[in-house]
């Protein structure tokens, strides 16, 4: 905050996926619910928690920090809570930065892209002259480098992934839905711990796998088709990512030549990982590698990524990206091969950056899997 000349960090958080309990998991260790809550990080003294009146309880009972406060603002306005203490927002606001003798001059809120307007536009009226910046960087730069124990608890998720994709893998056959695959998965990892999902579990079989994104729907898996799984499970707020294709029949000898090209370019941005290194340059060994198989067009978004408390988060490494990396890092080498004429897939997988190289945070399997 010092560093960023701000008198008070607002981190913002609801139950929106993907990202919305990003902030308050991370600063806090609270899980919202229902209500958006604020994390309220004033330049000296105590954090204070800002919340709906429906949630003060709850994060009394299981946040780290204990002074919540209710805000008016924060409730919806057809709603009575006739036993609960409400306060303005100007108020909590002036109590907060008064502690420091002086107003608050600068302002930085993280989470500004999730905020809903009516509360955005009441935090400046209740901030009235103070200038207010965008702060997300401020927040999530704190994420990058996982400490020891988020390591562990990462490492958990990326079992309970294994789980589920071995789950999905068991059940999947032709004639069966991508719902029932789905639900299979995520039962295998809901019984093993996980409270919930990052993204919504994708099960794309057919025409369905060639968009980047998809749900799993009502359709049976035929013959012949391929099937796109990513999973990402949360466990005790930390995410998991595993990205892999099954095959059924025979897809044609143009999805073989993919899956191949897409297992090597794995295994070289693996290779190429390393702590110091650009990550661009982990990025351009796994492209390259379908640039060479001809694949270029279909890798169409950034290839390595972070994952913690958001299952996509920064750092992000494009191609061009000159961002070292840095032992504690947890990343996930992405590649994408989607609005091909014959599909589309993705295989995706998570590493640690150790002092002495990469740590695979799941089974990679001998040789392709296919």
């Amino acid at each position: 905050m010092a560093d960023a000349s701000l008198d008070l960090l607002i981190a913002y958080a609801d139950d929106h996926a993907v990202a919305g309990p990003a902030h308050a998991r991370y600063l806090a260790g609270l899980a919202p619910h229902f209500e958006p809550v604020c994390v309220l990080v004033p330049a000296v003294g105590k954090p204070l928690l800002l919340s709906g009146p429906e949630t003060e309880s709850y994060a009394q009972l299981t946040a780290r920090i204990q002074d919540v406060r209710v805000i008016r603002e924060f409730t919806h306005p057809d709603e009575e809570y006739p036993f609960t203490t409400l306060s303005p927002l100007r108020d909590v606001l002036a109590e907060a930065t008064g502690r420091a003798g002086t107003r608050c001059r600068r302002a930085g809120i993280a989470g500004l892209d999730l905020m809903p307007v009516r509360i955005c536009r009441a935090f400046e009226a209740a901030l009235q002259s103070a200038e207010i910046v965008d702060a997300e960087s401020v927040a999530t730069g704190l994420r990058a480098i996982k400490s020891p124990a988020e390591q562990e608890v990462i490492r958990y998720a990326y079992g309970l992934a294994q789980a589920g994709m071995e789950a999905a893998s068991a059940v999947a056959r032709p004639g069966i839905s991508e719902r029932e695959v789905a639900a299979a998965a995520e039962y295998a990892m809901r019984t093993r711990g996980s409270e919930g999902m990052g993204i919504d579990t994708i099960v794309a079989s057919g025409p369905n796998a060639r968009p980047i994104l998809a749900r799993a729907g009502s359709r049976r898996i035929e013959r012949d088709d391929v099937l796109l799984l990513t999973i990402a499970p949360r466990y005790e707020g930390y995410h998991a990512a595993l990205g892999w294709p099954l095959i059924f029949g025979d897809p044609g000898a143009e999805v073989r030549r993919a899956l191949a090209a897409a297992a090597a370019a794995q295994r070289a941005g693996m290779a190429a990982m390393r702590a110091g290194r650009p990550g661009g340059e982990v990025e351009r060994a796994a492209r390259s590698v379908i640039e060479a198989a001809g694949l270029g067009p279909y890798f169409l978004y950034s290839g390595v990524h972070s994952v913690g408390v958001v299952e996509f988060e920064p750092p992000i490494f494009g191609p061009n990206s000159r961002v070292p990396l840095e032992p504690g890092m947890v990343l996930s080498i992405d590649v994408p091969l989607f609005h091909a004429p014959w599909g589309g897939l993705r295989i995706e997988h998570g590493y640690l950056v150790t002092e002495e190289g990469v740590e695979p945070l799941a089974p990679l399997p001998d040789g392709d899997p296919w």
